[in-house]
């Protein structure tokens, strides 16, 4: 896996996953779309930490800088 998610992005993911995943612990969802708001941001945080994000290469997108 090639590292496709820059700085910028992955500190977006990272604040935006924290967020979604407080969101869906505390906020006033019902089941199961608080599991789902979990598990979104979980995504965020897990695609922000190993730099990889599955969707990109099918969408011919690159956020990390020229290499």
């Amino acid at each position: 896996m090639k590292a496709n998610v820059g700085t910028i992005d992955r500190g977006f993911r990272l604040v935006a996953g924290a967020a979604v995943i407080a969101f869906g612990y505390m906020g006033g969802l019902e089941m199961p779309w608080n599991a789902v708001a979990i598990a979104a941001g979980s995504v965020f945080v897990l695609t922000a930490l190993i730099k990889f994000c599955p969707l990109y290469p099918l969408l011919g997108i690159n956020t990390c800088g020229k290499k």
